[in-house]
Order: structure tokens, then C-alpha cells, then sequence
């Protein structure tokens, strides 16, 4: 199979316990005319030989010393031979239809770039959670995906691959390499590249209805840490700023409030009440939008951030998860 029409990328990082099950989701696919990418980055379990256990022809590996989410995708997509590309991280997991109902989408919109989807939650057993991501399908905006990211999460999109290479790029310490991800992000890479292709490669993002992707939270893992993933997400607006400073100055602020608030709703699951509302009076003191805009939900968030903190630390723990399905949405 030389040219696949999707190649489909799969980093892999000591994700023993659930990459089977990924793979799997993928050879089950209904549309069969793809490529499975493992980009074996550099782990310390057990994951690359469940991976090699696989006798399927359309399954490549390729290993490499550890770079990061964003480095196993950006060697994914360099070895790709298929005219899109889709993302599925190696902890979640696909609907059988995915990849037809993507494929059917792009190919009946030549103008459309992105395609995306809904997605479910599950807990790490695989239990589907109540919280789902249902976003705004249409009209998207590059307002939009700075303040509300719509696709969502790394395993939603299916994307034309000349629109990555539009917005590739070459780091002048490792001239080597193409970049399509920014390798110098642990967190919030998947939202700066969605910016840079729309702000400045043009691209067109448009989903599809249906939650298409099953995606694993957990209680801890990257986004536990807030200050980090806030550092992170305001080196996103830095660095968007430096080249649309005219978009960041007129939007920056709402979409400083709403990451705020998803922040708060990230404290409120971890079980601290006072810096929830803490987090969320700066948000509102940056911008009413979220209030205005989603008022139940933004007092939803202040009056679990206020119960909170009269409630024992385990029964909070459990509330939390409960609430959010173990992962905060925005």
C-alpha cells in the first residue's frame, strides 16, 4: 500500500495499559484504506512490544529517542504517505465510523482543511464518563479556536496534509528536522498549531456531528499541574501575539477569562475551593464574556467552588469526579 488515503498518527510513551485497545479502535475501522504510524517515543515499558505484537500490514513503527507528544507527532507526520492525517493519542480511542465520516467530510468540502468531531469521555478503565465535548461545528472563527477550542483534543481531527505543510517550519537549532507541532510545548501544543494554521496558514476548520472519539481523563497527568498549564497557555498567546498582535489585542482577554474558568473547574476536581474562586473573580475582572455568554455554567462553577470548601477532602475528590468526569471542560 504506497499511498494510504489517511495516514493515521499514533505517538507512544509507557501507555502499556491501554495502547492495545487504541490499536485496536483503529484496525476496526470501517473505512480500511489508512496507515498506522506508531512513533515509539522512547518509552520505558512494556507499550512497543504490545505494539510490535500486531501482525497487520498497514502498521509501521518508528522509534526514537524521547521528544514529547509534539515531537513522536511531528516524526509521525514526516513519515506519512496518505493526503490527510489523523491524530490519535494512544490512551484514547475511535469509533468504528471515524475515519469514513471524516473522509466523506473532506472529500464532498475541498475547501475545508480540518474536520473534527465530538468526543465522549472515559475514565481509565475505559468507563464512559457523563461529560462529553460537543462543540460549535460551524462557522468557525479564528476567535473561536483561541477562545474555546473547538476541536476539543489531540485524537478529534482529521486534517488535509498540505495544510500542515503550509505552516511547517524549520528551528534553526535542529535544521534537520521540519516542525509542524512546536517541540518547545509539553502542553497547550495542540491549540497553538490550531491557531497557526488558521491565522496563518488560512486553513478552514469545519466538524461533523456525532462524538466520534473516546477520550481517557485521568485525576492527574499534564493538566493537574495549573500554574504549568497556565504558564503554558500564556506562552501560546505570547507567541500568537508576535504575529497577529492586532487579533491577541482584541481577543486576548475573553479568551484569558475562559481559560481561567476552565482552570477554576480544574481546581474545583482537584478539591480546592478557594482557589477556584479565586481563579474565577480574575476571570471575571478580565472579561464578562463567559458570564454573559454561559451563565449557568460560569455559576455552576462559583457555587461548587463555594460548597466545596465545607465538604471533607475525599467526599470533595469523589463530587469532583463525578461532576467533571474527571477532567474539567472548559
Amino acid at each position: 500500500m504506497t499511498h494510504p488515503a489517511i495516514s493515521v498518527v499514533m505517538p507512544v510513551y509507557n501507555v502499556e495499559d491501554y495502547v492495545t485497545a487504541s490499536i485496536e479502535s483503529v484496525l476496526a475501522q470501517t473505512f480500511t484504506d489508512f496507515e498506522l504510524i506508531i512513533v515509539d517515543d522512547g518509552g520505558a515499558d512494556n507499550s512497543l512490544m504490545k505494539c510490535a505484537a500486531f501482525e497487520d500490514p498497514r502498521i509501521r513503527i518508528v522509534s526514537q529517542s524521547n521528544r514529547g507528544l509534539a515531537g513522536a507527532r511531528n516524526t509521525g507526520i514526516a513519515e506519512a504517505r496518505g493526503e490527510l492525517i489523523a491524530f490519535l493519542d494512544s490512551d484514547d480511542l475511535w469509533d468504528r465510523e471515524k475515519l469514513a465520516l471524516h473522509k466523506i467530510h473532506l472529500d464532498s468540502n475541498p475547501q475545508v482543511d480540518v474536520s473534527y468531531s465530538g468526543s465522549r469521555f472515559i475514565d481509565k478503565d475505559g468507563k464512559m464518563l457523563r461529560q462529553a465535548q460537543r462543540p460549535k461545528l460551524e462557522n468557525i472563527s479564528a476567535r473561536d479556536i483561541l477562545t474555546r477550542n473547538p476541536i476539543g483534543n489531540g485524537s478529534a481531527p482529521v486534517i488535509r496534509k498540505n495544510a500542515l505543510y503550509a505552516v511547517a517550519f524549520i528551528h534553526p537549532d535542529d535544521s534537520d528536522r521540519t516542525y509542524f507541532f512546536d517541540e518547545s510545548f509539553r502542553q497547550s501544543e495542540d491549540i497553538e498549531l490550531w491557531l497557526r494554521l488558521a491565522l496563518t496558514g488560512g486553513s478552514v476548520f469545519e466538524g461533523i456531528e456525532g462524538l466520534l472519539t473516546r477520550y481517557r481523563v485521568f485525576s492527574g497527568g499534564l493538566s493537574a499541574n495549573i500554574a504549568a498549564q497556565y504558564e503554558s497557555w500564556n506562552r501560546v498567546i505570547a507567541k500568537t501575539a508576535a504575529n497577529a498582535p492586532e487579533f491577541v489585542s482584541e481577543f486576548g482577554d475573553e479568551a484569558r477569562s475562559y481559560q481561567l474558568r476552565y482552570l477554576a473547574r480544574r481546581a474545583i476536581q482537584m478539591g480546592d475551593g478557594s482557589f477556584a474562586l479565586s481563579l474565577l473573580k480574575d476571570a471575571i475582572g478580565i472579561s464578562k464574556k463567559p458570564l454573559l455568554s454561559e451563565p449557568v455554567k460560569t455559576i455552576t462553577t462559583f457555587a461548587a467552588a463555594n460548597v466545596i470548601r465545607f465538604f471533607p477532602p475525599n467526599l470533595v475528590a469523589r463530587l469532583a469526579a463525578s461532576w467533571t468526569g474527571g477532567k474539567a471542560v472548559a
